[in-house]
């Protein structure tokens, strides 16, 4: 299996499967000097592991991560930063009944169409699982971030749709975000989220979500007019994690329906600083960030494992029907902010390594 790695400066190669052993990355083009500990990459898997409440997959793991090399004296040291996650709660017998089943709207086809063979104990390399790596990556990034830009940058993530219900996005309160199961910004919706989830749960389905995730104090400048436009990486990073589905940069798809006196964000001069007044590029003007707030958004398909009965094939080209039992999200939607953020903060360092490169 070939790309594993992401990025070009700052790249990350993770490894491991659903259910093996451990999972992991290795990190290559870390800058040095970079204060760094297991604690700074703990909080934000913390975020992201399953089996802390009653919205997620019951699967319990501690997701706790080693650092194996690349550091010294607790600071980078510029050399390869490989990480492990350890598995310790797989229940690889749930799959035991439909390990010659295709899941619907897994990527069991396609794998095995691909590779010709496939592990059906969770997806493999295919299952969300690997995400955590992602997410111990997207913590270091954000360390060198800061280092390099500031205290002004910040990387937020929340989740604005939950199915059918969407929240005020004009509420963005930090402090809610990180204080309910839903890293829901609107305190008005938390208990209507909660009350659908549940229902939702009962019944044996699932539901989509939709996550934005912005970026504070990103310097304008960042990206490049053509074949590396920050708002293409953007959207191939969001792309590449599970279940997505769809991109919007700023205002992205409901661009269609402006016009182009309410697209475009009008700029002003005030105490010798640019300023805009709305930013429905949502940060971006030409491939470059132009120093406004990065602000991106993607769509989360409901989770495809869920109880009801569902008309698949088996790996022998035969018609059959397939249940599927173990432990799953309801919404796997909730657990992909924290890998949002991640992704956000992988490619923000990217550029900014190249942008540094090539014109300082």
């Amino acid at each position: 299996m070939s790309f594993n790695t992401f990025g070009k400066l700052f790249r990350f190669t993770t490894w491991g499967e659903s259910h093996g052993p451990a999972i992991g990355c290795v990190i290559d083009g870390c800058p040095p000097l970079i204060d760094l500990d297991e604690q700074d990459i703990q909080k934000d898997l913390d975020k992201r592991k399953p089996g802390q409440s009653k919205f997620t997959t019951q699967r319990k793991e501690a997701d706790k991560v080693k650092i194996l090399s690349g550091t010294f004296g607790g600071k980078t040291t510029g050399t390869p930063i490989s990480l492990i996650i350890y598995n310790e709660d797989m229940r690889s017998k749930d799959y035991g009944n439909i390990k010659d089943k295709f899941r619907p709207g897994h990527a069991d086809f396609t794998y095995f169409k691909k590779y010709g063979i496939r592990d059906f104990r969770g997806g493999g390399r295919s299952s969300a699982r690997e995400t955590a790596a992602r997410v111990a990556a997207g913590a270091i990034a954000k360390k060198v971030l800061g280092k390099k830009i500031g205290k002004k940058f910040k990387v937020v993530g929340a989740v604005t749709q939950l199915g059918i219900l969407g929240c005020d996005t004009n509420i963005w309160n930090e402090k809610i975000i990180n204080s309910n199961p839903f890293f829901c910004p609107d305190k008005s919706m938390i208990k209507l989220w909660e009350k659908y989830l549940l229902s939702v749960r009962k019944s044996g389905s699932s539901c989509g979500a939709i996550i934005e995730v912005r970026a504070k104090g990103v310097p304008p400048g960042l990206g490049a007019p053509i074949y590396s436009k920050l708002d293409s990486d953007i959207a191939s990073a969001m792309m590449s994690i599970n279940a997505v589905k769809g991109v919007n940069i700023g205002s992205g798809m409901n661009s269609a329906q402006l016009s182009g006196e309410s697209n475009s964000d009008e700029m002003f001069q005030k105490n010798k600083k640019t300023n805009f007044k709305s930013n429905n590029a949502g940060g971006i003007l030409g491939g470059i960030s132009s120093g406004q707030e990065i602000i991106v958004s993607f769509a989360v398909k409901p989770t495809s494992s869920i109880i009801k009965k569902r008309e698949t094939i088996n790996r022998f080209g035969k018609n059959t029907s397939i249940v599927v039992k173990g432990r799953h999200d309801p919404c796997v939607g909730i657990r992909a902010v924290p890998v949002g953020e991640a992704m956000l903060s992988c490619v923000l360092l990217d550029h900014l390594l190249m942008h540094k490169a090539q014109n300082q």
